[in-house]
């Protein structure tokens, strides 16, 4: 399956190093005719097909005249970051990110370390549909190892204006930390020990035998939340395999859902930064009102990391991301990062001198419920016509499908197609699970036959 942020597939059915050295390629020769430059950092998580993947990229970056810096198993926003230090004309991360065990992907970053945007996968896309030029011998690129370039990123956050690292090392706070045997494990230990935190472990091994399904949502996380009530901690943070999104078990032992985590993050970043707050057409309600609390304006974009980034250059936001525990800290890049996530959270609860359940519940609690429908046999645009003049006293968003708010009512409907499927999914929020419910429902009854 190929989109704007890359591709992936099943290991050995539809993905295979053919296609890996096939797209490769066609990434290095569109980074090549767009120029200046012909750098190519790569980096990966570390799923058992990740070697083998690596080297068939790098065959085909080669191939096309690329010179290849590896920076070997790293978190994605470590591999971003590279690209942006070390002024390289595009990067390729290998990491099916949050995909269940059996997937791999490649996924293109542009020069300024963030991924592709529609437009230039297009442009990348045409040179993936013909014939991708190939190097003369004389003219093959080269490869060399970067083995800094967790440490940079480590150096990036711990450098962030506001984090105050000898306070969150006088509170020793205790860490429960579960890092699903992916690229976790190669920054997160540093960092915490770094700001004088005391971690029990899990799953700290990067070999990529994930223990437990791979995306850090709540339903995934029960033996952190007993690792949390058996060592006292006072948080637990979970990550996913490429190590960009983070979610959080509160002191209770209670994985408190990803929404969370950029709700907290951000009510840490405004006290400290003024600004406009983005995120997606699909993030809770939570944001809108750490938003509201803080005298400050939320922005969405539509669904996407690269979305979501382009619109925080656009408004030169404070802070932004994703529902998905994704947070993007411009101070340290335009892209989502666990790890600046924990120094955020860390730094919030040194801060306010209350715990993490406490923290959450004084945010407030709503309640998602998200559906699949089958895709109408009409227009989209008609049944969101249709959805819009049947709920006028809903405030109508269509940069993305179709979003409606009632802001009175604290509720809201987003209804998008999937890039994957024939299907139309349709995400509801509301205070309670019978009132989202009950939204799905209506939306379900309103739309046309």
């Amino acid at each position: 399956m190929v989109s704007v942020s890359g591709l992936r597939g099943r290991v050995g059915e539809g993905l295979t190093p053919e296609v890996i050295t096939h797209f490769a390629a066609a990434f290095g020769a569109y980074v090549l005719r767009r120029g200046p430059g012909k750098t190519v950092v790569l980096g990966r998580d570390s799923r058992v097909s990740g070697p083998m993947f690596a080297r068939a990229a790098t065959a085909g970056l080669q191939s096309v005249g690329c010179d290849v810096v590896d920076v070997g198993i790293a978190p994605t926003p470590s591999v971003q970051l590279a690209v942006e230090d070390l002024g390289a004309a595009g990067g390729l991360a290998v990491t099916a990110s949050h995909n269940p065990i059996e997937w791999n992907a490649l996924k293109f970053i542009g020069p300024s370390g963030m991924f592709l945007d529609a437009q230039e996968s297009a442009e990348m896309r045409i040179v993936a549909d013909g014939e991708v030029p190939r190097a003369m011998w004389r003219n093959l690129g080269g490869w060399r190892e970067d083995p800094e370039a967790v440490e940079r990123h480590l150096r990036r956050i711990l450098a962030i204006p506001f984090l105050d690292v000898e306070r969150i090392r006088q509170r020793r706070f205790k860490v429960a930390l579960d890092c699903v045997r992916g690229a976790g494990g190669t920054i997160f230990s540093r960092l915490l020990d770094e700001l004088g935190c005391e971690v029990t472990a899990i799953n700290m091994e990067a070999d990529g035998l994930f223990p437990r399904e791979p995306e850090p949502v709540a339903e995934n996380l029960k033996e952190l939340e007993e690792l949390v009530r058996t060592s006292g901690a006072d948080v637990g943070l979970a990550t996913d395999p490429d190590v960009d999104r983070l979610s959080l078990v509160s002191d209770e032992g209670r994985a408190i859902g990803e929404d969370y985590t950029l709700a907290l993050a951000a009510s840490l970043v405004l006290r400290h930064r003024p600004g406009a707050v983005v995120t997606n057409l699909s993030t809770s309600r939570l944001l809108d009102d750490v938003a509201t609390a803080a005298g400050r304006t939320l922005v969405r974009a539509p669904v996407g990391e690269i979305n979501v980034a382009r619109r925080m250059q656009a408004e030169g936001a404070t802070i932004g991301g994703e529902g998905n525990g994704g947070v993007i800290l411009p101070d340290v890049h335009l892209t989502r990062d666990a790890p600046v996530a924990a120094a955020l959270i860390l730094q919030l609860l040194a801060e306010s001198d209350q715990p993490l359940s406490a923290l959450a519940a004084a945010i407030g609690r709503y309640e998602i419920v998200k559906e699949k429908l089958p895709r109408p046999s009409q227009p989209l645009d008609a049944v969101y016509d249709a959805l819009t003049a049947h709920f006028p006293e809903a405030e109508a968003d269509r940069q993305d499908g179709l979003r409606l708010s009632w802001a009175a009512e604290r509720k809201w409907a987003h209804l998008r197609p999937s890039g994957t499927e024939p299907i139309v999914r349709i995400i509801c929020e509301a205070p309670s699970r019978d009132e989202a419910v009950a939204l799905v429902d209506t939306l379900r009854a309103a739309l046309p036959a």
